[in-house]
């Protein structure tokens, strides 16, 4: 009853996010820093610049290349390296940084600067369904078929792909990775069921990973999660996803989420019901990204996010006792093998976070296996601060560096 009463509610919040079945070609933001304009015309008519413009922007040389995975998908990623480089080096060591739900490439450009600036070979990602991941080999995104998936396909497939093409493209050996939230998600389920993976990586820096979540506080996204659980609830919602954020929403952004609007707030607490109070945004950076998240989303990835609320495990999609029979051959849903974890890992999650809350993280940290694997706190830190938190270099970039430091040849 509970979550029939919580879908009503966010019925017509999914289907306003979905309305939109035009896709919008990646034309990018005016500039990084998102300053306020006093002619309200100009604002408006800016383009929303692409992963590479907004490097070219900064003083970066950027490409873009498609990967396709094993079963069709075809992912967009985006390399980052200085414009001062006049061959590419083949000894530089890759680094993939992987975003959270809802999330794109984007959220990275001041780590992945950070990064190409320390002598990586970065590679930014983008998982199934995202703005810059929407083709298949098959389907459309207006076929069901393309959004029956949750965030274990992307450990299955996406990230796999992702791997090997970056090992392939630059001739290295083995990468480190860096993920957000999700990204955690799909490392933690490809290191359990495809752990042979692990010889490619170096080591994992894990900004609040979305693994153990039965401790979650509240949040838009905890609600929605929850809301959609059940697989008799997700076939009825009118939508398979959520849209990427299209004109009339980047529009919005750009009048109550530039740095100097006066409806600034406005724009922050939006962010703040969805992920959770947050004390630390950057405002230029919040101003940024309005223009391209929520960069969408399938249901399914909401729903195995409920169920792990709900269970409190880190397992596989529940299909329900009769689809659980048919894909795993028992009734309930297979737990994720964390044992098959071997790589070192440094977790990092914030005090303030109530995504991935503190005692969330210590259970992972716990249940991985002993070895090289390290619990980083930030204080103050929220769900989003990882990635778009005031003093980010220094809190946290700055610790993966030394991190990484330790297993760079």
């Amino acid at each position: 009853m509970f979550r029939t009463l919580v879908l009503c509610c966010l019925l017509p919040i999914i289907t306003a996010i979905g309305i939109s079945k035009t896709e919008l070609p990646n034309k990018g933001l005016p500039n990084t820093g998102m300053p306020f304009q006093n002619d309200i015309s100009n604002l408006l008519n800016d383009p929303v610049l692409s992963p590479m413009e907004l490097a070219q922007n900064a003083g970066y040389k950027a490409e873009s290349y498609e990967v396709v995975t094993q079963d069709g998908y075809i992912l967009e990623m985006h390399r980052l390296e200085s414009s001062s480089t006049s061959s590419r080096s083949t000894n530089k060591t890759p680094v993939l940084l992987l975003h959270g739900l809802l999330d794109c490439s984007v959220t990275w450009i001041a780590a992945g600067y950070m990064l190409v600036d320390q002598g990586y070979d970065v590679w930014l990602g983008n998982v199934r369904g995202n703005r810059f991941s929407r083709k298949h080999s098959n389907l459309t995104t207006s076929d069901a078929e393309f959004w029956m998936f949750s965030w274990n396909e992307m450990g299955m497939y996406d990230l796999p792909a992702m791997i090997d093409h970056i090992t392939m493209e630059t001739k290295q050996e083995k990468i480190f990775m860096v993920t957000h939230s999700q990204g955690g998600t799909a490392f933690f389920v490809m290191a359990s069921e495809r752990p042979e993976y692990q010889e490619k990586i170096i080591a994992l820096s894990a900004l609040a990973p979305a693994v153990f979540m039965s401790r979650v506080g509240f949040s838009l996204l905890a609600v929605s999660s929850i809301a959609t659980v059940d697989n008799n609830l997700i076939s009825r919602l009118p939508v398979h996803d959520i849209q990427p954020s299209g004109k009339l929403l980047q529009t919005v952004g750009r009048v109550i989420c530039s740095q100097q609007s006066p409806l600034w707030s406005l724009c922050k607490n939006l962010f703040d019901l969805f992920f959770g109070y947050d004390g630390n945004f950057i405002e230029s950076t919040l101003g940024l990204m309005s223009q391209y998240d929520p960069a969408g989303a399938s249901i399914r990835q909401f729903a195995h996010y409920g169920q792990s609320v709900i269970s409190g495990k880190f397992r596989k999609f529940d299909y329900g006792a009769a689809g659980n029979m048919k894909n795993y051959g028992q009734e309930q849903p297979p737990d994720y093998n964390l044992g098959n974890v071997s790589v070192p890992v440094a977790l990092y999650y914030g005090t303030n976070d109530v995504v991935t809350v503190a005692q969330d993280i210590q259970e992972l940290y716990e249940t991985l296996p002993n070895g090289q694997k390290s619990l980083i706190q930030t204080d103050t830190y929220a769900h989003l601060d990882f990635v778009w938190g005031k003093k980010v270099n220094t809190l946290v970039y700055d610790k993966i560096l030394n991190f990484m430091e330790q297993y760079r040849e």
